[in-house]
């Protein structure tokens, strides 16, 4: 076994520290010691990451790193490393890189061999996949969508024939147009999980259809940040599963699935192309 301290920090190495979604107890201990030993913290949003190092008791020189300044804000915290300076990069929450600047900064000091590592820790996109309910198995990451419609809607129509799990990041005030389009390119019948408030005391999980998320946030006003986690498209052979099951087996399947028993009647119904009512009947009749 090494002589050297475990978890000893290194100078002239960045450190990539993920930091919590919104439960501040998810903080590791190694990444508790990081930040605590770094001769400088880089962070997207000083003001939100002092308020953090406050409740740990840190009190540490720290560097914006962001959007606006990553170029010439990258080449000085790189000119420091290479002195042998250490540096911990943080984002306002989760792991850096993952659809914030972190990615210029890692990439920036792959070309100057200057050595990186990563202090495992939370990330919205896998949990909200994991707490989804969807396969897992295989599934890609698509961040933001743009703002503007044209963009959104090519990027979905890329999308609609996508087998593998999707999962989008979304703010409040752009999801019902997100899922409008969502809609209009992957049809209303294709499942979602809207994840919001993950790990904290009003996280809210909700399994659905994309047509069943519309109506919903058609009477909800949108809070908080969202992740969506989008059914991957089916084979043509599996669009058809249900022509062995009767209504009620259909109805169950989708409920087994975990959406609620009314958004399982809609999906049900949009499958054999009849009004949810007719479903409903077959469901008092049995």
């Amino acid at each position: 076994m090494s002589d050297r301290e475990k978890n000893e920090i290194v100078g002239g190495m960045l450190y990539l520290v993920a930091t919590p979604i919104g439960n501040l107890a998810d903080l590791s201990e190694r990444a508790v010691k990081v930040l605590s030993e770094v001769d400088f913290i880089a962070a997207e949003d000083t003001r939100n990451s002092r308020r953090l190092l406050s409740a740990l008791g840190i009190g540490k020189e720290m560097l914006s790193y962001h959007d606006h300044n990553r170029r010439e804000r990258g080449e000085e915290i790189a000119r420091r490393l290479k002195t042998g300076e250490s540096c911990a990069l943080i984002t306002d929450a989760g792991t850096p890189g993952i659809s914030d600047p972190g990615e210029d900064m890692v990439a920036l000091c792959a070309a100057e061999d200057i050595p990186v590592t990563l202090i495992p820790g939370p990330c919205a996109a896998i949990n909200a996949l994991v707490l989804s309910g969807l396969p897992t198995e295989r599934f890609v990451f698509e961040g933001f969508l743009s703002a503007k419609a044209s963009e959104r809607r090519a990027a979905l129509d890329e999308l609609k024939g996508e087998k593998r799990t999707v999962i989008f990041h979304e703010a409040p005030h752009k999801l019902r147009a997100a899922l409008a389009d969502m809609c209009e390119a992957f049809g209303e019948d294709r499942r979602i999980a809207l994840c919001r408030e993950l790990t904290k005391l009003n996280e809210e999980i909700i399994r659905t259809t994309l047509g069943g998320a519309c109506e919903l946030y058609a009477e909800r006003e949108p809070r908080g940040e969202f992740v969506l986690v989008v059914e991957g498209a089916k084979d043509a052979k599996e669009e058809k599963f249900f022509v062995c099951m009767t209504e009620r087996e259909h109805v169950g399947h989708y409920i087994s699935l975990g959406m609620s028993k009314n958004d399982a009647i809609k999906a049900a119904a949009r499958d054999r192309g009849v009004h949810k009512s007719e479903i409903y009947k077959f469901m008092i009749e049995e």
